[in-house]
């Protein structure tokens, strides 16, 4: 537990580091915490803050950054959240209101984008289960195979399977023969049910393709189910802590390809009554140690069909950032409500 100097000191370490970027030094801090501390003191009690992990001391400057950890105390108990203004949110309003809904739902991350300058993404509602029309294996080299599914309303996915051991032509067409034969027409929950029983009746060196083959396909049907929209990822290129290290950049643009890790993290923001913000590592995603993530969920009806979020620097502007991202998702629930009243 920290006392109120420190709470304060931490406070306005943070405020003044997300304003400039610049590490915050103890005579800097001195004059504007408003606090009638010596350097000495405030360097004293700077030591304790970076002892009980809050805070760090670059290399390269004898001032200090927050953490993680000390964004996470100010974002949950020191934060004073600024309120948007009223011709903001008459902006905001009339950027969602009255459009089709798959239009609503781009435009809402085009919103959060632009008005944050990050990246703006939302999880649009999920649609039906798709249902297999045809599944196609492919060789693409010795123990490499190309799953190609079709569904009924005619989308197709491709994924790739590394085998343990190689599979003729003649068995993968003799695999796919089995699958179109029996379970044309279910979605892969229905076909693992009637397979989870069946699977016994198969030859053994067959199993491991089928077993494969069936997570792929639901993992590559689950995302297609759950359409996603993110806008403003050239915006990140902008910020500094993020542009200087082009490995990890690269590695957060493939994020946003991939989509699934992130589906999965948004999604546990459906489940939260109102905004929930991961700081760094606490997305559990490898690629965001140095962002964060501030998400709501939208509702209809009094059904979660998604969430909308902010992905950014864990520097980011969080007073500013959460409440825009708390009223989009309000902005959104009502504007998508309206179309089914």
């Amino acid at each position: 537990m920290l006392d109120d100097r420190s709470r304060s000191l931490l406070k306005s370490l943070v405020e003044h580091y997300i304003a400039d970027g610049q590490p915050v030094g103890s005579r800097a801090l001195s004059k504007f915490s408003g606090l009638d501390l010596s350097p000495a003191t405030i360097r004293n009690v700077m030591a304790d803050l970076e002892d009980a992990g809050f805070v760090a001391s670059p290399h390269t400057s004898a001032g200090r950054v927050p953490t993680s950890r000390g964004y996470r105390l100010f974002v949950d108990s020191l934060l004073t959240v600024q309120p948007l203004e009223a011709r903001q949110l008459g902006e905001m309003e009339e950027a969602l209101q009255g459009r089709p809904a798959n239009q609503i739902i781009a435009s809402a991350s085009h919103l959060l984008s632009g008005l944050t300058h990050f990246a703006g993404v939302v999880i649009a509602p999920r649609r039906a289960p798709s249902r297999i029309r045809q599944i196609e294996f492919l060789t693409l080299s010795e123990k490499r195979i190309l799953l190609i599914i079709v569904t009924t309303d005619g989308d197709v996915q491709n994924r790739v399977l590394t085998t343990e051991k190689s599979y003729s032509s003649a068995e993968l067409v003799s695999a796919a023969n089995y699958l179109n034969q029996n379970f044309a027409g279910m979605d892969f929950e229905q076909i693992r049910q009637r397979l989870s029983v069946e699977i016994q009746q198969l030859r053994d060196d067959i199993k491991p393709l089928m077993t494969q083959a069936l997570e792929a396909g639901d993992a590559a049907l689950s995302e297609s189910s759950a359409p996603y929209v993110i806008s403003g990822e050239r915006n990140l290129l902008d910020v500094e802590e993020l542009s200087s290290n082009m490995k990890r950049l690269r590695e957060l643009f493939d994020l946003f390809e991939q989509r699934s890790s992130l589906i999965r993290l948004l999604d546990v923001s459906n489940r939260a009554a109102g905004v929930k913000i991961f700081i760094g590592g606490e997305s559990g995603i490898a690629t965001l140690d140095e962002c964060s993530v501030v998400a709501a969920p939208y509702v209809v009806n009094g059904q979660v069909l998604g969430s909308v979020g902010v992905i950014g620097p864990t520097r980011m502007a969080y007073e500013r950032v959460i409440p825009i991202v708390d009223i989009t998702a309000k902005l959104l629930s009502s504007a998508l409500s309206q179309q089914n009243s």
